[in-house]
């Protein structure tokens, strides 16, 4: 049920993984409305203010593309490993490793300084604004799930195939008839495993939609936007592919069926972009951007909220900015969306180049130790996500 595994690194996986991260944070950056209340920051966004904007939605909510990406690398690379004598229970381990190590860091930075910020200066809502700032982290969650699941997903792979697939959008279903006709709400979060997991088993099918004809991607397109259009049309489902404030429920939170089309239509439309994106990532210039977004991808993801919560703090201090003061959604706001991604930039750098010492600093003493406590199961390469030349 699988192609062969290319000839050579796919730059294109490199640049969907990376480009997904990004977009993450711009989106995070240029949209999140901060509403103070006595209880501390809730963040809102305009697409519960600006008509139609939750069309946008459909392509930049790209976590199931992030996750159907994912599949096929951790395919890719267990088949690798497997082939140089790594067992399934470090190749698992040693990916859970590279990604709660540095969101570990990140959780308990936060944590302490909430703490104690709140306790020195006695102030109501830090909980609130850490809880904020570490929030974006739940990805990385979902993300260590299925690589722990990952024995389960090669062998249903192995045994049931496209079926599996079927399999899951049917039980993905199942659970949203259950939580919305019979009222059973807690429920809804099996979708956490079905959708998301989906998602990620479809990754691993990822070669056979790149060797299938360009007619298939059209029909891939097209089923996933016939799908999303009847589901959001029919009024059972929000327009919105992330949570907006007001709505009856989130189609995110946890995932809905309407999650399935919105993968197969995103699977669409960027394997309809490959022959021009593989043609401009072979330039120079395009390489090295796509190596440089990939270096940073990850680390600029973990930090992003950190150089925001930064960058609103010096505004405040330089500028007096009244934060209590709701934010008013109207053509000055939307001229000001370069400058809400550019301080953020320039206030996250200084913490990405220290957390990127950070992490080489732990590199190097893993490297200097394992050599010396493991044998010849560590020998797998480094996987993380958004490092050039890892797959």
């Amino acid at each position: 049920m699988t192609s062969a595994p290319p000839a050579r690194r796919d730059a294109y996986v490199d640049f969907l993984r990376a480009l997904s991260l990004i977009v993450v944070v711009v989106w995070h950056w240029a949209f999140t409305i901060l509403d103070w209340r006595p209880d501390g920051p809730h963040a809102t966004s305009p697409l519960g203010f600006t008509r139609g904007l939750w069309l946008a939605t459909w392509l930049f909510q790209v976590m199931p593309l992030f996750f159907f990406i994912g599949g096929y690398v951790h395919l890719r690379s267990w088949e690798r490993a497997q082939a140089r004598g790594v067992t399934m229970r470090a190749f698992v381990w040693r990916r859970v490793r590279q990604l709660t190590i540095p969101a570990g860091i990140v959780l308990l930075v936060w944590i302490a300084l909430g703490s104690l910020i709140g306790t020195y200066f006695n102030l109501t809502g830090v909980g609130r604004a850490v809880k904020l700032v570490v929030s974006p982290l739940w990805f990385l969650a979902v993300y260590l799930m299925l690589i722990a699941l990952l024995p389960i997903g090669l062998w249903l792979h192995r045994k049931a195939g496209l079926l599996a697939l079927v399999w899951l959008a049917g039980a993905a279903m199942v659970v949203d008839v259950l939580r919305f006709d019979r009222g059973l709400e807690d429920i809804g979060w099996l979708n956490m495993v079905l959708v998301w997991g989906l998602c990620h088993q479809a990754g691993f099918f990822y070669q056979n939609v790149v060797d299938s004809p360009r007619r298939n991607d059209w029909a891939l397109l097209w089923l996933g936007l016939f799908g999303l259009t009847g589901l959001v049309g029919s009024g059972l489902y929000p327009g919105s592919m992330v949570g907006v404030p007001g709505e009856r429920f989130s189609n995110m939170a946890p995932p809905t069926f309407v999650i399935v089309a919105l993968l197969i239509f995103q699977i669409g439309f960027v394997e309809l972009l490959r022959p021009r994106m593989q043609e401009l990532l072979q330039r120079p210039r395009w390489k090295r951007a796509n190596d440089l977004i990939n270096e940073f991808s990850l680390p600029l993801y973990l930090v992003h909220t950190t150089g925001m919560a930064l960058f609103l703090f010096l505004t405040w201090l330089l500028f007096g900015f009244d934060m209590d003061k709701p934010a008013d959604v109207d053509s000055g706001w939307w001229l000001t969306r370069p400058l809400a991604i550019i301080g953020p930039l320039i206030c996250t750098v200084p913490v990405l180049l220290l957390f990127r010492r950070l992490q080489r600093g732990r590199r190097a003493l893993g490297q200097a130790v394992i050599p010396v406590q493991a044998g010849p199961a560590q020998t797998d390469t480094p996987s993380e996500i958004g490092t050039p030349g890892r797959p």
